[in-house]
């Protein structure tokens, strides 16, 4: 059930009138959005139900044989943390990396003169499983730290199965949303409001932006790089930049906007990363919620961060980098893109320190160079294969090819992209205070015919959001 069509419309207007007519009951209430959330989910596979309730019962029951430790029982503590974290990454690892580590195995026996046919099973990918599992390891480690008690069955559940970020984010930490499931939630005008803009501006960017650079230039230059011109590429390139910008910022302010009217609040995910004048602010500003959380629980909690040397700094951050691409995907394209940024991140690191003058890059200078640095890292998170990729980068500085797809509306709509992108970021603040006074029914009827101006405006279909198949 995707964001943008019509079914989903439906489902989240019952939703809303169903949730909110509940008086007096915030039980009752928490039931409904999970069996709500049960529904959504099972709307793609209702097989895959069952997993994400193995899941919150996993981490219910780890977080609670945590909690009964006593302090000084830390050797039991941290034992109990691991296997609940070892039973999330099998999950984990069975569904997204059985294929890709059996396949490796092959080729390594093959290599040595032992080839083998290895039992190897379709296993169909869950959406959103790691989302959820992050999430799920999180409030074990949180729990464990004392950042956070042991929640109730109920609303660990709930926790990991709330459907706005089910299954492409925000990741949103327990000690964000279990105090909000504590209380009755309420919801305020400026909720109802600033909810309402995210949502449309979020069908907006989706529908009429990411889609038809997807399906109108970034996918066919991406299929066959070979055959396309050096304009082809280079526009496929920066048009996959605004693509994805928009795209998943998209999913992420309709989640925060659909939160919000369920009366719950989301943190920030994306905040103009294109502004970025440096890696490390990139990921300041690139799905807050994932780089926080490989800061927060990998590089710090589990690698020790900068508390080692500055040596171990360097190698931790490209660690890092190393298993957040990794974690987006069983290919080596996602290992190089994280490797990448993990390397030029530990660059910075070594720049910072050892520089020869105390001047800085100029601002300006420093957000080309970052954007470029991050657009090279597009092209391999893009590729379906590292020889694919290298034939696109090639292709940019060699190909003679006429042009095939680039288009006078494939030009604007990267132009428009960038252009909204770098919107002022108090717009939609300013935007909600101008309409938080119009009477209800005026407000909705004012998103309607908006929204329908956006479905003529889309073209044909609406391509799933990229970060499904993470």
């Amino acid at each position: 059930m995707l964001f943008p069509t019509l079914s989903f419309g439906l489902f989240f207007l019952l939703v809303y009138i169903v949730t909110w007519s509940v008086r007096g009951s915030n039980e009752w209430r928490k039931i409904l959005l999970l069996l709500a959330s049960w529904i959504f989910y099972g709307a793609w596979d209702w097989q895959f139900v069952a997993l994400l309730i193995g899941s919150a019962l996993l981490n219910w029951g780890a977080a609670r044989a945590i909690a009964a430790q006593l302090e000084w029982e830390t050797g039991r503590r941290k034992a109990i943390l691991i296997a609940g974290v070892t039973g999330n990454l099998l999950v984990l690892g069975f569904f997204k990396y059985y294929g890709f580590f059996i396949e490796q195995l092959g080729d390594v026996l093959a290599a040595v003169g032992f080839a083998r046919d290895l039992p190897l099973m379709q296993v169909v990918l869950p959406v959103g499983i790691s989302f959820f599992t992050f999430q799920g390891m999180s409030y074990l480690a949180d729990v464990h730290a004392g950042r956070l008690a042991p929640a109730r069955l109920l609303d660990v559940t709930l926790l990991m199965s709330f459907f706005p970020h089910l299954v492409a984010g925000p990741i949103v930490r327990g000690s964000d949303l279990l105090p909000q499931f504590a209380e009755t939630p309420k919801l305020t005008r400026d909720m109802a409001t600033m909810g309402l803009i995210l949502i449309v501006w979020g069908l907006f960017k989706k529908a009429v932006i990411a889609s038809e650079l997807s399906t109108g230039l970034v996918d066919p230059v991406f299929f066959d790089p070979s055959s396309h011109s050096r304009a082809d590429l280079i526009a496929a390139a920066y048009g996959y930049a605004v693509q994805i910008y928009c795209d998943f910022s998209a999913y992420s302010d309709m989640a925060i906007g659909i939160a919000a009217l369920l009366g719950y609040r989301f943190p920030l995910n994306f905040n103009q990363p294109y502004r970025a004048t440096s890696l490390q602010d990139f990921w300041r500003r690139w799905h807050i919620s994932l780089s926080s959380w490989l800061r927060d629980y990998l590089y710090i909690g589990a690698l020790g961060g900068n508390r080692k040397g500055f040596a171990r700094q360097c190698i931790n951050l490209l660690v890092t980098m190393l298993l957040g691409g990794f974690w987006h995907g069983a290919k080596w394209t996602f290992v190089i893109w994280g490797g990448l940024h993990g390397g030029v991140l530990a660059l910075e690191r070594i720049w910072d320190r050892f520089r020869p003058w105390p001047w800085r890059l100029p601002r300006f200078l420093g957000l080309i160079i970052t954007f470029h640095i991050v657009l090279v890292g597009w092209i391999f998170f893009r590729a379906e294969t590292f020889g694919q990729a290298i034939a696109f980068l090639q292709g940019m500085g060699t190909s003679h090819a006429p042009s095939a797809v680039l288009t006078p509306l494939a030009v604007v709509l990267i132009l428009f992209g960038m252009a909204i992108h770098f919107t002022p970021p108090m717009m939609g603040q300013r935007l909600a205070m101008a309409l938080r006074a119009l009477p209800a029914p005026a407000l909705g009827l004012l998103a309607g015919i908006v929204i329908l101006i956006i479905d003529a405006m889309r073209f044909e279909g609406v391509a799933p959001f990229i970060y499904y198949q993470f």
